[in-house]
C-alpha cells in the first residue's frame, strides 16, 4: 500500500492545511516508509507472544490509605491574608450585593 499525492491534498483538505507541492512530496514519502515499516511489523510471528495491557510490568505505588487527626484551625489559616473567625475569607465572585 503506498499513498498519493492526491490522498495527501485529501488529508490536509480534511485537517484545512495548505501544503505547498514539495510540503506533499515529503509527506507522502514519510507516511509511505511509516507503512512500509508497519507492514514489516506485520509480518513478525506473533504466536506466541501474550497480550499486554502495559509494556511494563508496574504495581501500584501509592501509599496506603490512613486515617490521621485533623490539622488545628490555627495552623491551617496561619498563612491566610483574610479571615474571620476559623473561616477563610475570599473576595465574593458571585452575585453582587
Amino acid at each position: 500500500m503506498s499513498v498519493t499525492i492526491a490522498e495527501v491534498e485529501h488529508i490536509a483538505d480534511l485537517a484545512r492545511l495548505q501544503l505547498t507541492d514539495d510540503e506533499k512530496k515529503t509527506y507522502a514519502g514519510q507516511l509511505n516508509s511509516i507503512l512500509a515499516y508497519m507492514e514489516k511489523l506485520g509480518k513478525l510471528d506473533t504466536s506466541k507472544v501474550e497480550p499486554l495491557s502495559h509494556i511494563t510490568e508496574t504495581v501500584n505505588v501509592l501509599r496506603a490509605d490512613s486515617e490521621t487527626p485533623p490539622l488545628p484551625a490555627e495552623k491551617v489559616l496561619g498563612n491566610a491574608p483574610d479571615r474571620s473567625g476559623k473561616f477563610f475569607r475570599v473576595p465574593r465572585v458571585v452575585g453582587d450585593r
